[in-house]
């Protein structure tokens, strides 16, 4: 719609300057003499003329009335249509998502409305974080739009839809696209508007995984990889499988695993797990500590020191995991 309204405007715009050009020409008036002739001679408003005409600028006159009636009718009807079916309310409803995504800043970009991509912004949803949804498809960007989510219509392999959609202050991005070759150039468009974003490629085969990351990506999730080995889990320790969809896929639950950061000034830091006491102050497990370096300690002792930057996988209820966020 947005492509026939501008054509509209381009063509009424262009006869115009069609009957300006002619009667300057064929009856050597002044352009705003000619301007006002070719108004009311379009608009079809019956006022006399300007000055008598020649015979040939009648003749354009009547060429004139016809084109430009034609391109009047055009104009208006696709008016009309941009204003019933919705499209203004969209434009305007687009112009205020765009300051509300200027505003934003280390948020979530989620590239890809499709199977992958919604469950992802479903979690985000549902977590309360700020993200903008990048997708390309009248339908999967409406849909987006009835959720209340932030959208940017458009190519997500393009730079200009990324900066529409902040990715310079991102803190993340989700690329789920359909086929690796666009993932691939997703990522590679982010990484270098922004060297700090972290960044999770989905890619639909494993000999993609090294491309993607030697393009940028942080993280590379193959889906039907993880679906066959939590389905080999599923069968080979049920409960542990149970338990794992519980604590970080089920509703109303007890338990939840999360991620939490060592900052400066904690009460933890420099301290040992069993100094700290935090189990004790906080009933929270500490399943794994990565380090500022990236090494991962899958299971730490009682003698683990906690440092600055260590980023803590971390099992509790939720008062306990709000406890310890502010020990930290």
């Amino acid at each position: 719609m947005g492509r026939r309204l501008a054509l509209a405007i381009a063509l009424l715009a262009s006869i115009i300057i069609v009957g300006v050009v002619g009667y300057v020409v064929i009856e050597g008036w002044s352009f705003f003499d000619a301007l006002y002739m070719t108004v009311i001679t379009v608009g079809t408003v019956g006022y006399s003329e300007v000055r008598e005409l020649t015979s040939a600028g009648r003749v354009f006159t009547m060429v004139l009335i016809f084109g430009g009636f034609g391109a009047m009718i055009f104009f208006l009807g696709t008016v009309i249509d941009f204003v019933f079916e919705g499209h203004l309310k969209g434009l305007l409803e687009g112009r205020r998502m765009g300051k509300h995504i200027d505003s934003l800043s280390g948020h979530h970009i989620v590239a890809g409305l499709g199977r992958v991509g919604s469950v992802v912004a479903d979690k985000l949803s549902e977590e309360g974080v700020d993200f903008v949804v990048i997708d390309a498809d009248e339908e999967r960007v409406e849909f987006a739009r009835e959720k209340g989510w932030l959208v940017v219509p458009g190519d997500a392999t393009s730079e200009e839809t990324h900066h529409l959609a902040g990715v310079e202050r991102a803190r993340s991005l989700v690329t789920a696209l359909d086929t690796d070759a666009d993932n691939l150039f997703v990522t590679v468009t982010a990484r270098s508007l922004n060297p700090d974003l972290f960044i999770v490629a989905r890619s639909s085969h494993e000999s993609s995984e090294g491309k993607l990351k030697k393009a940028g990506a942080n993280r590379v999730i193959t889906p039907n990889i993880i679906g066959g080995r939590r389905m080999a889990t599923m069968v080979l320790d049920p409960a542990v499988s149970d338990f794992l969809d519980l604590v970080t896929h089920g509703d109303n639950i007890e338990f939840r695993l999360e991620e939490i950061e060592v900052k400066a000034g904690s009460s933890f830091a420099g301290k040992t797990i069993r100094d700290a006491a935090v189990r004790a102050k906080t009933g929270v497990y500490i399943l794994a500590i990565q380090a500022p370096n990236g090494i991962v300690n899958t299971n730490p002792d009682s003698d683990t020191v906690l440092s600055i930057g260590d980023r803590l996988v971390v099992l509790g209820t939720s008062g306990q995991l709000g406890a310890l966020t502010q020990g930290l």
